[in-house]
């Protein structure tokens, strides 16, 4: 069996473990922190990633808003999915069916990366319906070129070879190479939030729900839907990013009905880890409708 990440070991020292808890949906079980007061604010991460990537963005949030955020399945202390190869439609699917157990209805939600692209869908499919929905990043549009096809063809040929995720997961456990893949996204974080990386990416189940998100991503057909988006979206781009260019960002908001842009000169891909102070901010003032947001005309 493919190694998982263990609770009472790896989590002992977790960002917000206070605030855990365990919730059946959808046929297993999921890592779901809720904390706060006020409108619901759902928080859900990219590939590879956990809660912990919005340890201290929540942090500053959790004054004036009910944080919900969540392990996707196969991520950090979610369980595996029924299914392994689920759509971008599928996984919004299983995140609905969390938030009905959850009885939760969030007034705002805000995805980083691939988790901008599962609050998208969600709403166009009708299992989601914010008053406004901020894309940290988002990764909403096909890869330009030759990477389009490239990417998600060899995720599938390594989540097909039962050795990749161990040979990942041993990787980051030798040489820096978390250190490195971080750098590779234009951002800079503290050695605190590599070692979280770390520990998550020692594990070959996560590093396998990663390459399974990859490996069965079709942003084609969400970027044909983003038309019909009808919940106003606030695009954050980090400048510096080096995953997704912010060029992505104003192009989604030329493509959309309610769509402004907020660049955050100097950071990368994880803008929210870097300087979650100057994420907050512009969250709040997404939420506030502010005029100050800057319109898509780059």
């Amino acid at each position: 069996m493919t190694r998982r990440l263990d609770w009472a070991r790896d989590g002992a020292n977790w960002p917000h473990r206070a605030a855990s808890r365990f919730v059946a949906a959808a046929g297993f079980e999921w890592h779901v922190q809720i904390f706060g007061e006020g409108p619901v604010l759902l928080l859900v991460h990219g590939t590879g990633a956990s809660t912990h990537s919005f340890r201290d963005l929540a942090t500053r949030l959790a004054g004036d808003h009910t944080i919900v955020m969540l392990d996707l399945p196969s991520h950090g202390f979610t369980d595996r999915a029924p299914w392994r190869r689920p759509s971008l439609p599928g996984w919004a699917g299983m995140l609905g069916e969390l938030l009905v157990q959850l009885q939760v209805r969030p007034t705002y939600a805000a995805g980083h990366s691939a988790g901008a692209a599962i609050l998208v869908r969600m709403a166009l499919d009708g299992l989601l319906a914010p008053e406004r929905i901020v894309s940290l990043n988002g990764a909403l549009l096909p890869f330009p070129g030759v990477a389009a096809h490239l990417f998600p063809q060899l995720a599938k040929l390594l989540f097909l070879n039962p050795v990749a995720p161990r040979f990942f997961s041993w990787r980051a456990r030798n040489g820096g190479a978390v250190a490195r893949l971080m750098d590779s996204t234009g951002s800079r974080l503290t050695p605190e939030g590599i070692a979280y990386y770390e520990t998550l990416l020692a594990s070959p189940r996560h590093v396998e729900g990663a390459l399974t998100m990859m490996a069965n991503w079709d942003l084609d057909t969400l970027a044909r839907d983003l038309p019909r988006l009808a919940t106003p979206l606030t695009l954050i781009a980090g400048t510096g990013d080096r995953a997704v260019p912010p060029e992505v960002s104003f192009k989604v908001a030329r493509m959309i009905r309610y769509g402004d842009v907020v660049p955050l000169t100097g950071l990368g891909h994880l803008a929210h880890e870097e300087a979650p102070e100057r994420v907050a901010a512009a969250m709040r003032g997404a939420f506030a409708h502010r005029s100050e947001l800057v319109p898509a005309e780059a």
